[in-house]
């Protein structure tokens, strides 16, 4: 008998879950799917440090010496956003999915202006948009974002899906792939029924992704379902037969130790023999039947704060990391840019209200511990990281 995981790529097309190049060497997926978090967590390991440090010195070259430090952080982030594709792209014999900025969520326009400029970044590097997924949030306006684009033959994965609202517009708008959420939909269950064991099918997240592979093969729609955010490996096996599935690598590790029969779960023939009714969903329908979703509309809005707030931790990281490369009058722009963000009133402190990061973080830097952070607190907190890394 096979592992798990070599069963499962004869039923699904396995993608993994990280923007670690070692761990997509090991487990040799076909596709490979990043965001923020997980370019975060790369960016932190002393192999890609080069890659970071390149990409930062190329970014502040294209902007000039007098660019602010967000503004530098900002190109450096969609250049590493490709500069991790195109190491991903030398291993994998399929796609990589590359993040539009969450903020940009709600903004069909910049979100269209987005994807093309991460495109050409691609095409620019030589490689072709065929093999890119344009990641966007699964509202309204990026779906529609997501039209437009498809259109000029970029490719979309509609990312943060929750609702069969969701998958019926993604699909009647021609988005190439979407990326239901399996393991937040089952976060979701847990919490407001207080039942801790979903086993097998009976999995909120499982069935909402069996739902939503059963009624595009009825209809014939050419979307693509990639089961995601898995919290176990029963979830998985119970998906076997998904066009997709993107898995991060402790589970594909787990899948690749475990030894026993992976029955197939999901088929085009058993969905097109079933009695399901098409439904039509515009504008209206949509807000209607997402405000009714209440799962759904919680955890849309969470994954999107969730998004953004990984995207500030990495442009949290990246300018300390050019403070460190440039010293300190860099340092001083960046508590200078950092501070503002945070000073929300401009009254010239930082209150624990204010502050949207870890309390440990605003403890660390209230020196005097009187509730209130100063721009000489974060400029000597920052120095402190600055000096640390340079000892490390």
């Amino acid at each position: 008998m096979t592992n798990l995981l070599d069963q499962l790529k004869r039923y699904t097309t396995v993608v993994a879950d990280t923007g670690d190049i070692q761990a997509i060497k090991t487990f040799t997926p076909q596709d490979a799917t990043t965001n923020p978090s997980l370019i975060t967590a790369a960016a932190q390991m002393s192999e890609y440090q080069s890659i970071v440090d390149d990409t930062l010195t190329e970014a502040r070259r294209e902007l000039g010496a007098d660019a602010k430090v967000d503004e530098v952080v900002k190109l450096a982030i969609d250049w590493l956003a490709v500069a991790f594709g195109r190491k991903i792209l030398d291993i994998v014999p399929g796609r990589v999915s590359t993040e539009v900025d969450a903020r940009l969520s709600y903004d069909t326009e910049a979100t269209i202006e987005k994807a093309r400029y991460l495109i050409s970044q691609y095409e620019k590097a030589g490689i072709s948009r065929k093999r890119i997924l344009i990641k966007i949030a699964s509202t309204w306006e990026g779906i529609r974002a997501a039209e437009v684009l498809e259109k000029e033959g970029i490719h979309c994965n509609l990312t943060l899906l929750f609702g069969f609202h969701q998958a019926v517009a993604c699909a009647e708008a021609g988005v190439t792939l979407i990326s239901p959420f399996v393991g937040r939909i089952l976060d979701w269950y847990k919490k407001e029924t207080g039942r801790e064991d979903f086993p097998g099918a009976e999995d909120p997240g499982v069935q909402s992704v069996t739902e939503i592979y059963n009624y595009y093969k009825k209809f014939g729609y050419k979307t693509e379902v990639m089961g995601a955010s898995f919290r176990n490996i029963s979830e998985i096996c119970e998906l076997a037969g998904c066009d997709l599935l993107t898995i991060s690598p402790k589970l594909l590790e787990q899948l690749q130790n475990t030894e026993e029969e992976l029955p197939l779960k999901l088929s085009v023939e058993k969905a097109q023999k079933m009695d399901i009714e098409k439904i039509t969903v515009d504008k209206a329908t949509f807000e209607k039947m997402h405000s009714e979703d209440r799962m759904a509309n919680e955890k849309l809005d969470e994954g999107i704060k969730g998004f953004t707030k990984a995207l500030e931790t990495l442009e949290q990281l990246l300018a300390s990391r050019l403070a460190r490369l440039e010293g300190e009058e860099t340092l001083a722009h960046a508590v200078d840019d950092i501070f503002h963000v945070y000073d929300l009133d401009g009254d010239g402190f930082i209150t624990r209200e204010e502050w949207a990061g870890a309390d440990v973080v605003f403890d660390a830097l209230d020196a005097n511990h009187d509730g209130k952070i100063t721009p000489e607190e974060m400029a000597s907190g920052l120095g402190a990281v600055v000096y640390l890394a340079k000892a490390s």
